[in-house]
Formats: structure tokens, C-alpha cells, sequence
């Protein structure tokens, strides 16, 4: 049996475990999801319809935002019961005293945001952002990867000029010069890169883990059995991934209106992503970017991160 069948027999027996554990399970009425153009797991979890299969009784809603930080504002309105975020955008909301309540994350994806420069950008290294215009979104995951290549480069936050833009909107200032630097995640980076209108002055290996972490409203926290059938089928969605690429990239590239060979470079920088509670590592992790912002005053009190952790069981 060649390791492709056997990939694909080990994620129809799990399929089969997780609906028939399913079925035993009550189902709420609704779910209401947020997902970002760069939520993998989530965009094709929607696409395979795991989810629906696993919660027939159970009305499914699908919501896009461009970013974590207006993702977790409808979560914290009480818009959607669950969303994923970067690293950032959960320390803006606990920082403003929204509710909203880490339930899970995946492994970190290192290479998969950058801060961007033009090819002929007289800008070769991070000491070279002082006094320079970068786009970014405020609160993302991209403004902690800025507050790194800013401390690595032995500046000060207010040794650059940070403009605070949604990622379409800061694409459109970096192709037109209004702003020199470009901080921001994939897939945004990965249609630049292919494109040929950047390179990186700095990946975040090395600058931060650029961690994704699911983050739910508190009625959901304290359902571990819905939030199980949840991981399972992120999980189960991330093993079909890594079983047939080919497949993945076409049905990404469909929802995301990309050409596949920018959905390929994103996915060749991302390794497994299975879904899961919170290790201890990463609430370290995430600790210390609240402390980071705390800091730098970016965000108005420090906060303790693990007063936003619920407790689920894997």
C-alpha cells in the first residue's frame, strides 16, 4: 500500500471515530465562526464541510474579517462564538477588557509573515526601518513582529513611523510608495512575494513564533464537548492538508481568489497544524508578548494572559 493510500485510509478512519463520538454529543442550534482569508484550517474545515457532518442538527455560520483585531470586536459583541487570531490581536482585546477566552491554538508558523521592503528599497537591514513609514495592522500579529525587528534592530518604537492600515489597505500604500516598509502575514505575503513587488528584510523566525490561537466567547469556553468535536474536526481538516496538497491548494486558492502557485508558497512555509489546548510554552509565549506591549505602553494596562485561558481538556 503506497504511503499516500495509507494517509488517506488513517484520515477516513478518524473522520469515522469523530462522527460516530459525535452523534452521542447534544448539538447547539448555532455556530457562529469568524475566520480570516489567512485561517487555513478554518477556511477549508467550511470547504470540506467537516463541521456540518459532525453537527447535523446544528446551523453553521460562516463570517470573514480582514483581520484578528475586528474578528475578536465581533467576538467580544457577541457577533460569533469563535474566530482565530494571531498572537496580538487577543492581548489588544484582554487589554480593553473585552471577554474573550483562549480555548486552543496550533504550532507556530514562523515563516509565514515578514516585513516586506521594495526589491530596489535602499533598506538592507533592520537597523535601517529608523525613521521610516511601515504599514501594519494595529493589534495584529504583524504589529508584535514590528515591535521585534524594531528591538533586534536596537531601536525604539519611536525611532520608526508606524501607519496603522487593514492589509488591502496597506498593500495599495506600499505599491504606491506612501509607506516604505510592509509588516504583514500570509497569505497577503505570499501573493507579494510570487509577485514579484518585495523582498524580506526579516521573517519572523527568529523575532516571534507567530503563533495562531482560537479564541471563543465564554459561553462556548465552558463547553469542552462542543469545543472537542471543534479540535477534532480542525485537526482531522489539517490531516486531509498534509494527505493531498493538491487538493488543498485548489479548494484554498478557490475561497481566496488566488492564483495556486501563491496558495503553494503558503502552504510550503506551514507544517502540520493540528488543533489543540494551550500548552504551558505557548501561554509563556503569549505572556510575553503582553509584557512586550506593556512596555511600550501600545496597550493602556498589562494583563496576565492566563486569566483569559479556559480549561479544556484535549
Amino acid at each position: 500500500m503506497s504511503t499516500h493510500t495509507t494517509r488517506r485510509a488513517a484520515v477516513a478512519i478518524l473522520a469515522a471515530t469523530a462522527a460516530a463520538w459525535t452523534r452521542a454529543q447534544p448539538q447547539p442550534q448555532a455556530l457562529r465562526i469568524g475566520f480570516q482569508k489567512g485561517s487555513l484550517n478554518l477556511a477549508l474545515l467550511k470547504s470540506y464541510g467537516l463541521l456540518e457532518q459532525r453537527l447535523p442538527g446544528t446551523r453553521i455560520q460562516w463570517t470573514e474579517f480582514p483581520a484578528g483585531p475586528q474578528l475578536l470586536e465581533a467576538l467580544a459583541l457577541g457577533s460569533v462564538d469563535l474566530g482565530a487570531t494571531g498572537d496580538a490581536p487577543p492581548v489588544f482585546a484582554q487589554a480593553a477588557g473585552k471577554d474573550v477566552v483562549y480555548v486552543g491554538a496550533e504550532p507556530p508558523k514562523p515563516d509565514s509573515s515578514a516585513v516586506l521592503v521594495k526589491p530596489d528599497s535602499p533598506l538592507k537591514t533592520l537597523a535601517d526601518l529608523k525613521g521610516r513609514r511601515i504599514a501594519l495592522q494595529k493589534g495584529s500579529s504583524a504589529h508584535f513582529l514590528t515591535v521585534q525587528a524594531v528591538k533586534k534592530a536596537g531601536l525604539q518604537w519611536a525611532d520608526i513611523q508606524p501607519v496603522y492600515l487593514p492589509p488591502a489597505d496597506a498593500r495599495a500604500a506600499f505599491e504606491r510608495g506612501a509607506v516604505e516598509a510592509w509588516a504583514v502575514w500570509d497569505p497577503y505575503y505570499a501573493a507579494a512575494e510570487i509577485g514579484g513587488e518585495l523582498r524580506a528584510l526579516a521573517t519572523s523566525r527568529g523575532l516571534t513564533s507567530n503563533n495562531t490561537f482560537y479564541l471563543a466567547s465564554r459561553a462556548l469556553s465552558q463547553q469542552p464537548a462542543l469545543l472537542k468535536i471543534l479540535f477534532q474536526a480542525l485537526t482531522d481538516t489539517d490531516a486531509r492538508v498534509q494527505a493531498d496538497r493538491r487538493d488543498a491548494v485548489q479548494r484554498y486558492a478557490d475561497f481566496a481568489g488566488l492564483p495556486a502557485p501563491i496558495v503553494q508558497r503558503m502552504l510550503d512555509r506551514r507544517g502540520p497544524a493540528p488543533v489543540g489546548p494551550l500548552t504551558a510554552e505557548l501561554a509563556r509565549e503569549q505572556q510575553q508578548v503582553a509584557d512586550a506591549f506593556a512596555e511600550l505602553a501600545l496597550i493602556p494596562r498589562p494583563i496576565r494572559v492566563a486569566d483569559a485561558i479556559a480549561q479544556v481538556r484535549a
